[in-house]
């Protein structure tokens, strides 16, 4: 999991790299991590190292910032926040050398600025595709078989919150038919069975009628007589959590039931599954990223108070690598069945790492693809009226936001690192 993260992040920043070569910026260097370098090297313009924290990477491109203009120099002389101006700006200007003023990043064209930085982000999506690829058409998705897998031995109320059978409690018609684990179900009433919802939407709609089963049972065909009960069940959603009136309450209906749950098994997916399936995928992680504060709430009551994490919340690095680690722990699960959960991990981790760098707010990817969107409204408006060019968007402007949105990352990576840490996500009970 730790190599499939760092070749994530190489590959987002070789997604910035490739481009910003390519139009003859020059990049100075090329890092995985911060902090303290570990190792590096230089080629031609450009140095290549790995840092001490690997938490995330970056590429030094010259001439970030333009200049400042006439009387900002003096002006950005005071203040907190303005210092943080014009550090930024006297960084990007010492950046660029003599004779270089060429290769810098603010002088390219709107759209090729727009390029460089969604190319980190259209690497992680292009990574995300192929994992899913590999998860769905490679090992292929989890979907119901015609196989039992459970009986249950007696019939309980949809109330009832007991876990066991009493010795009063009706026998379930499953058992009573004498199924077992492991029959397959061949055909129900005479209809061909081909999915588990074949057969459970017959039982379903037939409470209290003689069912004839032909199911196989070590190599052997047999067959059984099943009469579903009826009985008051839970109405599901499509997340499959029970569903509740105006009051509250939960939502039941009287259906045909006889006790059994089906094994589950991969079928391969055809490629035409994967695109929708990584849309999916961003839907939630944007959701996610709209409802982050509140999430965040949540997070911070679980791990200083007695609240539990949810499941499909957010994660750090160090949660996503500690599921990783409970997974390949458990013996009963083949290796496989890992193999193919580590790769979803990873898909679903490009997946974040592609939706969240689009936020538009500096020093996020999006902050610079939407400061190069307003230079474009500005000129554009500018030539419509016939007025003077306004030039570069001088977006070292933004740098007391930037340096705001750093410290609220900041704070949040240590918020969910210590959550991960204290109070971890608990997807195996």
């Amino acid at each position: 999991m730790v190599i499939g993260i760092a070749v994530s992040i190489g590959l987002h920043e070789i997604g910035h790299l490739v481009p910003a070569k390519l139009f003859g910026v020059k990049v100075t260097q090329y890092m995985i991590g911060f902090g303290k370098t570990l190792f590096s090297k230089k080629k031609g313009d450009t140095e290549y190292g790995v840092k001490a924290i690997p938490l995330g990477g970056y590429i030094s491109m010259i001439g970030m910032y333009p200049p400042a203009k006439d009387g900002q120099e003096e002006s950005a002389s005071r203040g907190f926040f303005r210092t943080l101006v014009q550090d930024a700006r006297s960084a990007s200007a010492e950046s660029v050398g003599d004779g270089e003023e060429d290769r810098t990043f603010y002088r390219l064209p709107v759209w090729k600025r727009i390029i460089i930085m969604l190319g980190g982000p259209t690497m992680n999506l292009l990574l995300a595709i192929l994992m899913f690829a590999i998860v769905l058409v490679g090992f292929g998705a989890p979907q119901s078989s015609t196989t039992i897998a459970t009986v249950s031995e007696c019939v309980l109320p949809a109330s009832s919150t007991k876990t066991s059978c009493d010795p009063d409690d009706p026998l379930a018609p499953g058992a009573a038919a004498g199924l077992e684990p492991g029959d397959t179900i061949i055909s129900v009433a005479g209809q061909k069975v081909d999915t588990w919802d074949d057969a459970t939407e017959i039982i379903r709609t037939s409470p209290g009628t003689d069912l004839e089963v032909v199911l196989e049972r070590d190599g052997e065909t047999r067959t059984v007589t099943l009469t579903p009960l009826l009985t008051e069940r839970l109405v599901l959603d499509d997340t499959g959590e029970a569903q509740t009136d105006a009051a509250g309450e939960p939502v039941t209906e009287e259906v045909g039931f006889v006790g059994i749950g089906s094994q589950s098994e991969l079928v391969p997916q055809p490629v035409t599954a994967v695109l929708p399936a990584v849309g999916d995928n961003v839907a939630q992680v944007a959701n996610m990223i709209l409802n982050l504060p509140e999430r965040l709430v949540g997070i911070a009551n679980a791990a200083f108070g007695p609240g539990e994490r949810d499941p499909n919340g957010p994660m750090s690095v160090v949660g996503v690598g500690r599921v990783a680690g409970e997974i390949v722990s458990l013996e009963e699960v083949p290796v496989s069945a890992k193999v193919q959960t580590m790769v979803g991990l990873l898909g679903s981790l490009n997946v974040a790492l592609f939706v969240f760098n689009l936020v538009p707010l500096l020093p996020l990817d999006g902050g610079h693809v939407a400061a190069a969107l307003w230079e474009s409204i500005r000129r554009f408006f500018a030539k419509l009226f016939s007025r003077r060019d306004p030039g570069p968007v001088d977006a070292a402007k933004l740098m007391p936001l930037t340096f705001v949105v750093v410290i609220l990352l900041g704070g949040m990576s240590a918020l969910l690192i210590f959550a991960d840490i204290v109070k971890p996500v608990n997807l195996f009970g």
